[in-house]
């Protein structure tokens, strides 16, 4: 982390009770995790939500935040920083906050965020992105430098998380001109044929045991694969050809998770990748905090190919809020929402709350 940086965090904290921290996101996602691991570690919590506080947190009473803030749209949470900070808020990021925010905005918050902001602008350019995780040395399905090179199946994605909106598999340069849409910035990589896996990683500058890096230790938290509506159900309406005839096309928009254990031989080259993510993070950008996905596909040789990053808490994670098969390792009943509690509770022990906020 850049010496302004930690100065810029460090004048805002100044001004904080860090024995009276609140924990605060946008009432979506990941929250109903967000707030039990919080509340669970002590800590207060606050839901941002538009108009009337949603009603379903009252059938989860050990995850409903203590109190809610109403705003009548998100850009107005820009303009009640001041009221926030007046409840030593700690804002966390999760997917549908900084989409429904913006990443620009969500970057300019400000307030105390848990994590590396500079990553957002490394993860929500695709071409940055790709630069990262190729410069990491990870594998990746192979680039498609545009339409005129398509000789096979591509997967086309539009820049920005929409929650699986923004890809659409074409099979052809014929199929990809009916389809794209030219205004929308995309990239085009070759369909890698296998399983998917989503790796769900914490990252702790602060730790000095476990899977040590250069600088702190990666936990693996859980994998994940998601559900996609339609693509996981359209091939009960017929054989790919039917469906082209008739006009229909998989799309894959995430509906749900499904918990997964990966084979045991496989984890060194799980924990190999997520190091080398890591560790080009913090010599391009000083560094990943916290929470990270690592988005694959495992062919049938048992190689990965990484096509995406989320760099931040993943709602693949909400099927653990009691632990994963992983996490259990590490510690009991331990969801990533409980986990980011603990690296907050812990830094703030240690005076070094600077390090894991932005």
């Amino acid at each position: 982390m850049n010496e302004t940086m930690n100065n810029g965090i460090q004048r805002m904290l100044d001004e904080y009770d860090t024995e009276d921290l609140t924990i605060v996101t946008v009432c979506s996602h990941t929250s109903l995790q967000i707030f039990h691991g919080a509340k669970k570690e002590g800590l207060k919590t606050l839901g941002i939500c538009i108009g009337e506080p949603p009603r379903f947190y009252d059938a989860f009473p050990l995850a409903k935040p203590d109190s809610f803030m109403s705003v009548s749209s998100y850009k107005e949470i820009l303009e009640r920083t001041d009221e926030l900070a007046q409840k030593n808020a700690i804002i966390i990021p999760h997917g549908s906050f900084v989409e429904y925010l913006g990443a620009s905005d969500f970057a300019n918050i400000r307030l105390p965020t848990f994590g590396n902001r500079k990553v957002l602008e490394w993860e929500s350019d695709r071409r940055m992105e790709r630069k990262w995780l190729e410069e990491a040395g990870v594998p990746m399905p192979r680039k498609i430098k545009g339409p005129e090179y398509i000789s096979g199946p591509v997967m086309v994605k539009y820049h920005g998380a929409k929650g699986g909106k923004g890809f659409f598999i074409a099979k052809n340069i014929s199929d990809f001109n009916e389809r794209i849409d030219s205004k929308q910035v995309h990239d085009l990589q070759e369909f890698v044929l296998g399983t998917r896996y989503y790796l769900h990683y914490f990252y702790s500058p602060l730790s000095t045991d476990g899977y040590m890096l250069s600088q702190g230790a990666l936990e693996l938290t859980g994998i994940d694969r998601r559900v996609e509506s339609n693509a996981d159900e359209i091939f009960r309406l017929g054989s790919p050809t039917e469906l082209e005839k008739a006009g229909i096309q998989p799309t894959f928009v995430v509906t749900g998770n499904v918990p997964l254990v990966l084979r045991e031989s496989l984890l060194p080259k799980v924990f190999e990748m997520g190091e080398k993510v890591v560790e080009k993070s913090i010599e391009l950008f000083g560094g990943l905090i916290g929470s990270f996905c690592l988005e694959t596909v495992l062919t049938d040789k048992l190689e990965f190919r990484v096509f995406e990053i989320s760099a931040r808490i993943v709602a693949g994670t909400n099927p653990y809020i009691n632990g994963s098969p992983y996490s259990d390792f590490i510690q009991p009943e331990m969801s990533t929402g409980r986990r980011i509690a603990i690296e907050i509770k812990k830094a703030r022990d240690m005076g070094c709350l600077d390090r894991v906020l932005t």
